[in-house]
């Protein structure tokens, strides 16, 4: 369900809170990735989700550009300066107050980050990307995990097939989405983001009509480090790895992690079983063979820890 928006998750979980999951003392997620190929991990936090469209339309025909070309507000032309407005080169986003209850960096978070071992060329490597934004592990990991991160993906309504079509699209829809962190709010970004490519719009003097809405808003969720699973599951890290996990968050939304903490309260805990470079959600996306069985032992281990506490 959660590729497809978890629609109906969170009503289905408040209908079952005290029916299927009152005989459920702990929750374990396993649907995410270490940090580096070999060295496992332990997942305590994940960013929220805001997906929005804006659509800037003419009317519902397309144009001809030798017939039209030169005498049209043209909505794609609209739309390409609204999306350009969201962020800068350097992956700043330009939305007013967007950062204000991003909540601040401490010592204590900074030294977490400092621990985790990360070989940047291995992991530039992996990613198969020439250059990233920044250039320090800490950074990267901050950016990716504590700081909230604009996307754009794509345009509705536009030519996208190959050859040299000169048409004019008489109506485009941008897609665009802002992974949330705490402390953020759904529907304070929701108002920021609206407010902000209004009145980027209105600048234009377009003629044409623009509607932003906001189809997903998930929230970001953080866990107690110190929590009895999350000691458990080092535990077990240490009997079958022989190391210490690195403490991680994921820069990706999984909302039932959320849902189970706030609305079943119980303890949720994400063990991760997955090298960094298994590629999720894209073409040949794998598990290693070794990952594959030592985490068949990781998690007989940590069953065996969480007994032992009763």
């Amino acid at each position: 369900m959660e590729e497809a928006g978890s629609v109906a998750l969170e009503e289905l979980v408040e209908k079952e809170k005290n029916r299927f999951f009152s005989g459920v003392d702990y929750i374990v997620i396993s649907d995410n990735l270490w940090i580096s190929q070999r060295k496992p991990a332990i997942t305590y936090g994940t960013r929220g989700n805001s997906y929005f469209t804006v659509e800037v339309k003419c009317r519902d025909q397309d144009f001809h550009s030798g017939t039209f070309g030169g005498i049209l507000h043209e909505p794609m032309a609209d739309l390409v300066a609204l999306l350009g407005s969201l962020l800068d080169s350097s992956g700043h986003i330009l939305v007013p107050g967007i950062y204000d209850e991003v909540a601040p960096l401490t010592e204590e978070e900074i030294n977490t980050y400092k621990a985790i071992h990360l070989d940047l060329e291995e992991y530039r490597n992996s990613s198969r990307v020439e250059k990233f934004l920044f250039d320090t592990k800490e950074e990267i990991l901050m950016h990716l995990w504590r700081y909230p991160s604009l996307s754009i993906h794509g345009i509705e309504g536009a030519f996208d097939e190959p050859g040299a079509k000169t048409v004019i699209p008489g109506q485009v829809i941008g897609k665009f989405s802002i992974r949330l962190v705490p402390h953020m709010n759904v529907s304070v970004v929701e108002k920021q983001v609206t407010r902000h490519l209004e009145d980027v719009f209105s600048k234009r003097n377009s003629s044409n009509k623009m509607v932003v809405s906001m189809t997903l808003g998930l929230h970001p969720w953080i866990a107690n480090i110190n929590d009895t699973q999350y000691l458990a599951a080092k535990r077990a890290i240490r009997t079958v790895f022989g190391t210490e996990p690195d403490m991680i968050r994921d820069g990706s939304t999984i909302p039932i992690a959320k849902m189970f903490q706030e609305i079943v309260h119980k303890s949720v805990v994400l063990i991760p079983l997955g090298a960094v470079d298994d590629g999720e959600h894209s073409q040949n996306e794998k598990i290693n063979r070794w990952n594959y069985i030592e985490g068949t032992k990781l998690f007989a281990a940590f069953f065996l820890e969480m007994a032992q506490l009763h």
